[in-house]
């Protein structure tokens, strides 16, 4: 029999995935969750900014990062500097604080059309999912475990945890742009 559970689990993690890099996108608000992926190099080991460091934003533009320990201060604006995130550090010795510039229209367009890209792939990965159940039920089907019938059944279900999942994405994006261009 097919386990619909493991199915839905992997869609769901398709979705949980694209919830993540929304997160990740600058969309003019300072979101601690751009720093997720910048690691420093905390005595020889990779290390988040967020365990050796407090990060605050005070104000919708400004993140600021107070590290535990001051002597890593400069290997926070290393990798600061290193990554994508396309922010200048300020370091004053004690705290670095990182500014966001307000989006020009033209960056605002270009964020909508990434985080569009990022749900496409988010749609392929339901799909490759959706196709994957079906041939297992056809294989069942085949090997006499069970009917047409209940092949046809599990198809169906199998297209109806598709389309929910595929709709939720398209909410995810609908709100994301939302939030992009009107700030």
């Amino acid at each position: 029999m097919i386990d619909y559970n493991v199915i839905k689990e992997k869609m769901d993690k398709s979705i949980e995935n694209l919830s993540v890099k929304f997160a990740e996108v600058r969309a003019g608000r300072a979101n601690p969750a751009i720093l997720n992926k910048v690691r420093i190099d905390y005595y020889g080991t990779p290390t988040p900014i967020n365990q050796v460091a407090g990060i605050s934003v005070p104000e919708a533009r400004l993140i600021v990062i107070q590290p535990w320990d001051l002597s890593i201060l400069k290997e926070i604006e290393k990798a600061i500097l290193a990554s994508d995130i396309g922010i200048n550090p300020n370091n004053d010795g004690k705290v670095i604080r990182l500014s966001f510039p307000e989006l020009t229209e033209e960056r605002r367009k270009e964020l909508v059309k990434d985080i569009k890209k990022q749900a496409e792939d988010a749609k392929v990965a339901i799909r490759n999912t959706r196709r994957d159940g079906i041939d297992m039920a056809k294989k069942s089907a085949k090997e006499g475990e069970m009917t047409e019938d209940e092949e046809k059944l599990a198809e169906n279900k199998i297209q109806e945890l598709t389309d929910k999942s595929i709709e939720e994405i398209d909410k995810m994006i609908e709100n994301k742009e939302r939030e992009i261009l009107s700030i």
